[in-house]
């Protein structure tokens, strides 16, 4: 019997499928809009954790104006600053909704900063008589350090909700991740956590310190192609993802199609108020590849010394471990 046990736990943990702790507080750094406070998990949802997939976890966004944590399931909020979703639709750090349509069958970065770049790879189709692409996002490539990760949704003539439409890959390799909520994989040197949020089609991916991504797969059901009349062809549903993104160590000078409107003195074209307000800058944000740091506008600089870089604006203070795991800055306090 314990020789089972010592195999199960070595497989688990060469295959990078692991528990992790979750955490029922954050430290936010005095340079976050909450401003050098440890914020606390309610008593409704104490952990951002849960194994009922039904329940609500504790979510803290240090960036967030309102500053205090709240009971939410792990799933984007397309109504939410740092989302993407629909063809596509933002809603920018600075809460403004805008769409950036890009063009089918290409990708555009959606954030580039000294640390950390995230492209996405667009698809879509232009009916007859229609003078642009309806676009989706069908996958996001981020680059950071000296590694590469991608999670797509995988084309599908039909929708079924029983198959999983994800896939991913790390540093060039295909990845698997078991199905089931809670399922974990960690990179070997533990620079990516994915873990499923719902058995299927929906996970979290976390760069400790830089960047949390809540990501969900859907299709274009038939109910948004009357509403818009994409006219989607029979044989393709077009998967795509919808996103929120939670930044932790931001610089000021930030870019990317999302990246520019977390920019401190940023003045979005896109005004309040506006029911479709639609930005351009194709060339500027337009990459070759998923995985390509090249762009008009891209600042991504992995090798560069960011201990020397005065532009980062995420302030390492006092750490708080009295109830907490994490620091919200990628700082783990350990039982």
């Amino acid at each position: 019997m314990k020789m089972s046990s010592l195999l199960v736990i070595v497989l688990l943990s060469v295959s990078g499928i692991v528990q992790t702790k979750a955490y029922t507080s954050l430290y936010c750094s005095s340079s976050s809009r909450c401003g050098a406070k440890t914020v606390y998990c309610p008593e409704e949802c104490p952990d951002s954790e849960s194994s009922n997939r039904k329940e609500k976890v504790c979510r803290i966004d240090c960036g967030s104006p309102k500053c205090k944590s709240e009971c939410k399931r792990v799933k984007p909020d397309c109504n939410s600053p740092g989302s993407a979703c629909y063809d596509p639709r933002f809603i920018g750090g600075d809460g403004v909704v805008f769409y950036f349509h890009g063009k089918s069958n290409q990708h555009f970065s959606l954030v580039s900063d000294k640390n950390i770049q995230i492209n996405a790879r667009f698809i879509g189709h232009r009916p007859a008589g229609r003078t642009r692409d309806f676009t989706w996002i069908q996958a996001l490539g981020l680059l950071f350090n000296s590694h590469t990760f991608s999670v797509g949704a995988i084309r599908s003539a039909v929708w079924d909700n029983e198959i999983d439409h994800l896939k991913f890959s790390y540093d060039g390799e295909d990845i698997l991740i078991p199905v089931g909520h809670l399922s974990t994989w960690n990179s070997p040197v533990e620079s990516v956590k994915v873990e499923r949020t719902t058995n299927k089609n929906s996970v979290l991916v976390t760069i400790p310190g830089i960047v949390e991504i809540m990501v969900n797969v859907v299709p274009v059901t038939k109910q948004d192609d009357r509403i818009h009349s994409y006219k989607v062809p029979s044989d393709d549903c077009f998967a795509h993802l919808e996103v929120q993104f939670r930044f932790f160590s931001l610089s000021s000078k930030v870019e990317g199609v999302l990246g520019r409107t977390y920019q401190p003195d940023f003045e979005n074209p896109a005004k309040p108020g506006v029911a479709m307000a639609v930005v351009g800058g194709e060339d500027k944000y337009r990459t070759s590849s998923l995985l390509s740091q090249e762009c008009e506008t891209c600042v991504f600089s992995p090798t560069q010394d960011k201990e020397n870089d005065s532009s980062i604006i995420v302030e390492y203070g006092r750490l708080d471990c009295s109830g907490s795991l994490s620091s919200g800055n990628g700082i783990v306090c350990k039982k």
